[in-house]
């Protein structure tokens, strides 16, 4: 379980580390400095809602369609590993001793018209093992896009 418990943290450095790149774009869309796109970031309290300022400010008129089509895939790209980051962030981790395995407990209530459920547990397999390599990778992958973004479209300091 130390090998999960070490790509989740991977996961987590890798997932700030990407999303604050979004401070830039901020800036940059919005045309307004480093300062300020730090207070704006900051302000909004979500990866999500950080993720949706981004996407309105690429869709306003003022944006050229090349830099509009640019940002809008890598906040697709970002969202899809949202999701995942979510997961690993707020659940409950359990170890059975004796056989080595784990399993996640999502902090969730699913509600239907006559029934609730929560805390889904799911099995930390091989399968999701993978999952979760696959998504440090692809924040490594959405790091460096962001970069070239920022460069392309003079989106610094």
């Amino acid at each position: 379980m130390q090998r999960v418990l070490l790509l989740v943290g991977q996961l987590n450095y890798t997932w700030t580390n990407t999303e604050s790149l979004l401070i830039y774009l901020i800036g940059g869309l919005a045309r307004t400095d480093k300062e300020t796109a730090i207070i704006i970031f900051l302000t909004l309290n979500t990866p999500r809602a950080r993720i949706d300022l981004v996407e309105r400010l690429a869709k306003t008129e003022k944006t050229p369609s090349e830099c509009r089509k640019d940002i809008l895939d890598v906040t697709a790209r970002l969202t899809r590993e949202l999701r995942l980051r979510n997961k690993y962030n707020h659940c409950i981790y359990s170890f059975d001793p004796e056989s080595g395995r784990g399993a996640t407990q999502l902090m969730r209530i699913a509600e239907t018209k006559d029934r609730v459920r929560y805390g889904k547990v799911e099995e930390l397999d091989t399968v999701e093992i993978q999952r979760i390599t696959e998504s440090i990778t692809q924040l490594a992958n959405l790091n460096k896009a962001i970069w070239a973004i920022m460069r392309k479209y003079g989106f610094r300091d």
